[in-house]
């Protein structure tokens, strides 16, 4: 049973050694540079890399998301811009043009109405039968092109060759007089035309955006193209990526903007709950004595009709006179009034019913029958000190 196992170990070591050999004698290591995805500005901007081209040779070059017109001599790359949206644009970036302006087009204009054909006279083809369209889409992905001036027929004059690639199954055609283009064997795949004092090149494809511009001669392309010179001031538009309404806002009405703020920020800190009052509250001046006694009978002679303010005086006449007259508690009515009467001087009679007979009175009254039971109380309480 040893010898099995140890025979079946030697068998699987000798196979893994063999299939190592195989590995070893039938595969190689080779250093392979992978493109790493672009970063900061690259990401975001298409023609990144065809701004640096451009400095490289001398020109300066600007990305804009608004078209703003140039000088003259300066050149304007258009891509994935929408041609027929705002009137007033296409009349300026028209204007600017016929007026001497280089425009280069790829594409990816954007042209449902068709009006930059109507201005350019420049169309883009497209094959009718389902056998051609098959027989373009299966065609190269990069084709070879000669540059051609003058006519641009077949018989024009070539100058050079370009590799372009990923031009579609698209061509051009213009009834105007071609100043450049450039042809394949049967199709023009890029053309320039006079419009006015300048030109208009058109491009089928979109070589100058991110890395295509590294495919193929697609920077010579470039430089063809937009016909860049040392000096040149280049700006590539695009609406790929445009700026926020707030940042359109503030770039077109930045000191609008800036007076409505201000004005907005007057209304509310005006119009702002205040932390305290705008003068200091006046301090109140004390009641004396008399007033908060006054103040007092006039709220009880308005709630009760003042029969608080008799009982409250006929207590203290009462207290006043068990003090002065002996035996005052144990008394009759008749007798405290006749004792009253003797001690005070005042009427027994008058006494009595100011005392024993509150009845209903008018303001009047009551204000008699007060004072008379309260000089009764002052004259017992002052006969009383004096003794």
């Amino acid at each position: 049973m040893t010898r099995g196992r140890a025979g079946i170990w030697a068998l699987a070591a000798v196979t893994l050694a063999l299939v190592l050999a195989w590995v070893a004698r039938n595969t190689y290591w080779e250093d392979l540079k992978v493109p790493m995805p672009p970063k900061g500005e690259a990401r975001i901007n298409p023609f990144y890399a065809a701004q640096r081209f451009a400095e490289q040779i001398g020109a300066h070059s600007s990305w804009d998301r608004m078209f703003t017109a140039p000088s003259s001599n300066a050149v304007i790359v258009l891509s994935g811009w929408h041609w027929s949206i705002g009137r007033a644009r296409r009349a300026s970036l028209e204007q600017w043009v016929e007026s001497g302006g280089r425009l280069v087009v790829d594409d990816m204009l954007i042209d449902p109405s068709g009006e930059f054909e109507r201005w350019s006279s420049v169309v883009q083809k497209y094959p009718e039968k389902n056998e051609e369209f098959k027989k373009a889409a299966e065609g190269p992905s990069c084709r070879e092109v000669r540059e051609e001036f003058g006519s641009g027929s077949a018989d024009g004059t070539v100058r050079d060759t370009f590799v372009i690639c990923d031009v579609g199954i698209s061509w051009l055609e213009s009834p105007r007089t071609a100043v450049w283009a450039l042809r394949d064997k049967t199709h023009l795949q890029s053309i320039r035309v006079r419009v006015g004092r300048g030109s208009v090149t058109v491009v089928n494809g979109a070589p100058f955006r991110y890395r295509e511009l590294f495919d193929g001669d697609h920077a010579r392309l470039l430089v063809a193209a937009a016909q860049l010179r040392r000096g040149d001031d280049v700006h590539f538009v695009s609406e790929d990526d445009y700026p926020s309404l707030l940042a359109l806002t503030w770039r077109y009405g930045a000191p609008v903007v800036a007076i409505g703020l201000t004005l907005v920020t007057l209304l509310l800190w005006r119009g702002a709950v205040r932390f305290g009052p705008l003068s200091p509250p006046q301090s109140g001046a004390r009641r004396s004595l008399a007033d908060q006694i006054r103040g007092t009978g006039r709220f009880a002679l308005l709630h009760g009709g003042g029969r608080s303010l008799h009982a409250a005086c006929v207590r203290a006449l009462d207290e006043a006179a068990r003090r002065r007259i002996s035996r005052y508690a144990v008394l009759t009515p008749e007798e405290r009034s006749a004792a009253l009467a003797r001690v005070t001087g005042f009427d027994r009679d008058s006494l009595a019913a100011a005392i024993y007979h509150p009845g209903l009175r008018t303001g009047g009254e009551l204000h008699r029958t007060l004072a008379l039971l309260e000089a009764a109380r002052r004259d017992i309480s002052r006969r009383q000190k004096a003794r």
